[in-house]
């Protein structure tokens, strides 16, 4: 099996770099980091690109090298992502907001463009790592709850641009997943998985070529119950809800 896998140099991407690694794939992993790629590869065999998915060209010589050293992917998994907190009346958050929807939402596109027209050939799995956060928009996290949500609408559509051509298109949007993404949470995080169960259950959601999947089954419960609250008890409920630290991403 051939995996190509972004943010693999830390949290969930380095946990299913090693999950699929554990199996004898043939991996190339690609992260910003190449300290922290080559943490995530040590033992594996994983060929490392050093790349950021905001960045379309070098996202392009990364496939296309993976492309010929190592052949067609049997499976993409985008799991690269910003999430950090913002408020609008800040100006200086307005990069933010740039930064988080071009990593969340373009860091799509640039990881499975390059890789579409070859995986024709054996009908892979393009997989992205959404998030809970999109079923509603939650205060202090705009700039991540809106992207999310247009990830995860994203992919519907190029599920369906792609379903005639034998590609699958597997969206799964976890909860909480105890990473340095959300280490710098103060705040109680319901249904906390820990990144290699988080990975197995992402991993099973591509073996099925699952559509959409919210991970765990609770948060899934409790995904279904924000998106059909009325608004004013959505915002009762939300309004004075713990935010995410702001910052600049990293």
């Amino acid at each position: 099996m051939r995996v190509f896998i972004t943010g693999a140099s830390s949290g969930l991407g380095a946990a299913l770099a090693r999950h699929y690694g554990a199996s004898g794939a043939q991996l190339g992993l690609a992260g910003r980091r190449l300290a922290g790629l080559q943490d995530t590869a040590a033992g594996l065999d994983a060929r490392l690109y050093q790349a950021d998915v905001c960045d379309a060209a070098t996202m392009q010589n990364a496939a296309g090298t993976f492309l010929n050293d190592i052949g067609v992917p049997d499976i993409v998994i985008a799991a690269a992502g910003i999430s950090i907190g913002t408020l609008t009346e800040e100006a200086a958050d307005a990069p933010v907001f740039r930064a988080v929807m071009d990593a969340n939402v373009l860091g799509l596109v640039h990881t499975f463009q390059p890789f579409i027209a070859a995986m024709q050939s054996n009908g892979g799995v393009l997989c992205a790592i959404s998030s809970v956060a999109g079923v509603r928009g939650l205060p202090g996290g705009g700039a991540y709850s809106a992207s999310k949500a247009a990830a995860t609408v994203y992919l519907e559509a190029l599920r369906l641009e792609l379903k005639a051509r034998g590609i699958a298109v597997v969206t799964v949007a976890p909860g909480y997943i105890d990473t340095p993404m959300t280490r710098v949470n103060s705040y109680a995080m319901p249904f906390k998985m820990d990144a290699r169960t988080a990975a197995a259950r992402v991993a099973h959601c591509i073996a099925r070529r699952r559509s959409y999947t919210v991970i765990p089954w609770q948060m899934a419960w409790a995904a279904r119950a924000m998106k059909w609250l009325p608004n004013p008890v959505y915002d009762l409920i939300f309004e004075k809800a713990p935010r995410k630290p702001r910052g600049l991403p990293t």
